[in-house]
């Protein structure tokens, strides 16, 4: 349903004052999910280029032991990188400043209680002919 003439001033009116508040617009960017994903991956990798320089210099002053920890760190940044992604990817839907209404819980099955919620889903949703 469009907006009327007068609707659409006034919603121009809200966004402009909403646009000149440093303090909302920065709390609207701390609480995007797109933000806090941008910016666990720019941590994991500057914890990664560390780790990797931990690793090296490990191998430089022949120290095994400052190698593997250079080793665990990269290791570790990267399964944190790899889980912030994941978790930007899921379907839940993202509510700013509250929780998600949508999330499934996990039973002890993993990956296979996401297919069979959706089959489960599918199922509900078919068609009435072909009941």
């Amino acid at each position: 349903m469009p907006l009327s003439e007068h609707e659409q001033r006034l919603f121009e009116q809200i966004e402009r004052s909403l646009a000149e508040d440093p303090k909302f617009a920065s709390a609207v960017r701390a609480s995007d999910p797109r933000f806090q994903t941008r910016r666990r991956l720019l941590v994991a990798a500057g914890v990664v280029i560390a780790g990797l320089a931990l690793l090296v210099y490990g191998v430089v002053i022949t120290t095994p032991l400052l190698s593997v920890a250079g080793f665990v760190v990269m290791l570790a940044a990267l399964g944190y990188a790899v889980q912030s992604h994941r978790r930007a990817q899921s379907p839940d839907l993202h509510v700013v400043g509250g929780t998600t209404s949508r999330r499934r819980p996990r039973g002890r099955t993993g990956r296979r209680g996401s297919f069979l919620d959706r089959m489960e889903d599918r199922w509900r949703q078919r068609p009435e002919g072909h009941r």
